[in-house]
């Protein structure tokens, strides 16, 4: 007679059979200067899996932009061989994937990680543009596993038909369940912290007429305030004081005038200092002007002010230790492989952002890391950030991550420098307006907008849906590149 104890399991089988990759081509409403880089145009790609799960097969599709000098800031690089080595890593990840198999996802997903790493650095392609291809290809299976539980994100980490495990990822987390480390639902609402790009017009009057849009859309940084009720801000610096000095009081006086004081911010550092001890200076000089001092009583952060390169040299421990009441700082850039959080916790930093195209299983081991740390008393930020994210796909599994993740400041800002849909096919925009009526709206030119209401997004229809997307978006409408050069 068997036991009642014994158990007959039924094994559990993922594997990749097959992938596509389709591109189209944007361009952007307005100039989006961040760091060394102005956006004008942009390609966009999709990734679309077929999984087999269990003898049944399911697919799953994620999209990004490929921006120009974010995963490699190289200066004198052409922005046609960073667009190049962007989809090299994109196709080696799926090549690579093809025909894994593991007992469950988010092992497959290991997998992936491990071959993608081990290869670059056989070329010397740094972490942080590896993977990201790993994460579309993450991404896409993800969604794909979602819809074969018929399970939102949130339902799927929580009740392990991922196989999510956050202590594989930090040893620091052997013996905690990680679901006592996560929110036990998605958020209903995210607050929209609109970025403020170095080159972005503060005041309508300062526009020029040649320069002024005609889409509906608010373009100054006085309209979007007024026009999406705005709260939260993301203030982009340059490292020249005097220029910046400049700006900010003059951001400081916009924001100001049109939120009746009720606003917070954070800085995004873009990497410009070589050292702890040269932003220190920078930023005292910055506390000494009188106009801007109640204004940084408003700081939520400031992100990665140091240059990669250097970010997180153990060095820099002590110049931390040296700077007493230093405001909380995290890092963005630099969080590009799997222990580069435990490292900046050692230096000094308070955290890290999350972003899609540094991995999700990534950044909820984080998330679960630095819970923990709060949980013991520590005070430390995940921030929630993206380049210039938006639909029909990214933005939406964005946001679901960030539901999930409990994180209630997110940077948005695709919506801000691209008209919309309005670029997309009409089907496209059909699919969105129907998958995502709160989500979306008409515009007043008839293309789907993002829907900020009193400063914020409702996520409703992304929480009901398997990794909120809703719709199977037809990819036959976009331009379909080869998997091999």
């Amino acid at each position: 007679m068997r036991s009642p104890l014994c158990l007959t399991l039924t094994p559990m089988s993922v594997k990749i059979k097959t992938a596509s990759i389709h591109r189209i081509e944007l361009k952007t409403r307005m100039p989006f200067k961040y760091g060394i880089a102005t956006m004008t145009e942009v390609p966009m790609i999709f990734v679309r899996v077929a999984v087999e799960i269990n003898g049944n097969e399911s697919s799953g599709t994620a999209s990004d932009l490929l921006p120009p000098k974010w995963f490699t800031k190289s200066p004198n690089e052409p922005i046609e061989n960073e667009i190049s080595e962007m989809l090299g890593v994109i196709r080696n990840a799926i090549q690579l994937s093809i025909n894994y198999e593991a007992e469950n996802l988010f092992s497959l997903w290991r997998l992936i990680y491990d071959s993608q790493t081990k290869w670059a650095k056989e070329r010397s392609i740094p972490a942080l543009l590896a993977h990201f291809g790993t994460s579309l290809v993450e991404r896409a299976i993800i969604e794909a596993t979602c819809k074969h539980y018929n399970q939102s994100l949130s339902e799927a980490i929580l009740k392990g038909s991922l196989g999510f495990s956050a202590s594989s990822i930090h040893s620091e987390l052997i013996g905690i369940p990680f679901a006592t480390l996560l929110p036990p639902q998605p958020l209903s609402k995210i607050t929209a912290r609109h970025t403020i790009g170095l080159g972005d017009a503060l005041f309508e009057k300062d526009i020029p007429d040649e320069e002024r849009i005609d889409d509906s859309l608010p373009q100054s940084l006085e309209q979007c305030i007024r026009y999406y009720k705005l709260k939260q801000f993301k203030i982009k610096i340059s490292g020249d004081l005097e220029w910046d000095l400049k700006r900010l009081i003059e951001i400081a006086t916009v924001i100001k005038n049109n939120t009746e004081g009720n606003f917070e911010l954070s800085l995004d550092g873009n990497e410009q200092f070589d050292s702890i001890v040269a932003f220190q200076n920078y930023w005292t000089k910055l506390n000494n002007e009188n106009r801007l001092t109640r204004f940084f009583d408003h700081l939520l952060f400031i992100e990665q002010p140091l240059h990669r390169d250097i970010a997180l040299d153990s060095s820099l421990r002590d110049e931390f230790d040296l700077w007493s009441n230093n405001p909380p700082i995290i890092i963005d850039e630099s969080d590009s492989t799997l222990k580069s959080l435990p490292e900046a916790l050692l230096i000094g930093y308070s955290g890290t952002s999350h972003k899609n195209c540094k991995g999700i299983f990534k950044g909820i081991a984080n998330a679960c890391l630095l819970e923990n740390c709060r949980q013991s008393g520590q005070k430390v930020i995940m921030s929630g950030e993206d380049l210039c994210n938006v639909g029909p796909i990214a933005v939406i599994q964005d946001l679901a991550v960030m539901a999930m993740l409990g994180i209630e400041s997110v940077e948005r800002n695709g919506h801000h420098y691209m008209a919309g849909l309005s670029q997309f096919p009409s089907k496209t925009q059909t699919q969105i307006l129907t998958a995502h009526p709160k989500l979306y709206s008409k515009s007043d030119h008839g293309w789907p907008t993002l829907e900020i209401l009193n400063g914020q997004i409702d996520l409703s229809s992304i929480n009901n849906q398997p990794f909120g997307t809703g719709f199977e978006l037809d990819l036959s409408v976009y331009e379909e590149i080869p998997i091999s050069e």
